[in-house]
């Protein structure tokens, strides 16, 4: 247990790392005993921290740092020939900013995505209340951003709005669309909300350099990084 100003830090115990083989996973947590807010939030996401479900948290793990927080310089961010692709690919798309609360619609997406995307990966398979813990929280400002196909739900990218940006939880979609890059889509989408609402940055969440799954975030450019307890903006 550790104290970072007045906050109340719990370490998890470790386990396998969903991300990197042969390694161990272990995360802090601000004290789950205590109902956090938004106040808190905005300065922990500040910290390089991430929400899940009602829980803030932070890779800490003995002997690796490679999970780092990454967020997008929304002013300065200027696409690439993919993510150009992505944007004219989806233009016949309606975008919608939607409550983030649980409905039927919204949780069939949810399990189609998952059975396609982490079938026996312990995530298929989901309950409702699986859904609801994870990405809805009651304290937390979250919106279900949407991309729909006339009124069909293909995409939702859960996105949390802090004071100096818009952090991007989760995002899944119809793999019946999968050609369309709905992930990138949703994250151009994010970016262009944001300038919108003049907001700084879209937090990516964690960038790892020898994951697949994770290191597309450099494709994001120009960002900053988390390393050594500031932001750094890395030339990419």
């Amino acid at each position: 247990m550790q104290h970072s100003s007045k906050i109340v830090l719990f370490q998890s115990p470790p386990e396998a790392c969903s991300y990197l083989e042969n390694h161990v996973s272990r995360n802090v947590y601000a004290d789950p005993f205590r109902p956090p807010t938004m106040p808190l939030y905005n300065g922990l996401i500040q910290k390089g921290f991430r929400r899940s479900g009602d829980y803030l948290y932070r890779p800490h793990c003995e002997q690796c740092e490679k999970c780092i927080s990454a967020r997008i310089i929304v002013d300065e961010f200027k696409p690439n020939r993919s993510q150009k692709r992505a944007i004219k690919n989806n233009d016949d798309l309606t975008f919608n900013r939607e409550t983030a609360e649980y409905t039927d619609e919204y949780f069939e997406l949810y399990c189609h995505y998952l059975s396609s995307r982490h079938k026996d990966a312990g995530m298929d398979n989901p309950e409702r209340s699986d859904f609801e813990r994870f990405l809805i929280s009651e304290w937390c400002d979250t919106e279900f951003c949407t991309l729909r196909l006339n009124k069909q739900l293909i995409a939702v990218a859960v996105t949390d709005i802090v004071n100096t940006g818009l952090s991007a939880v989760y995002t899944y979609f119809d793999p019946e669309f999968a050609g369309r890059s709905l992930g990138t889509a949703c994250i151009m989408k994010q970016i262009e909300m944001a300038e919108t609402m003049d907001l700084e940055y879209v937090y990516l969440g964690y960038w790892i350099e020898e994951c697949e799954k994770m290191s597309y975030k450099s494709n994001y450019k120009p960002q900053e990084r988390y390393v050594n307890d500031s932001w750094v903006k890395v030339a990419l």
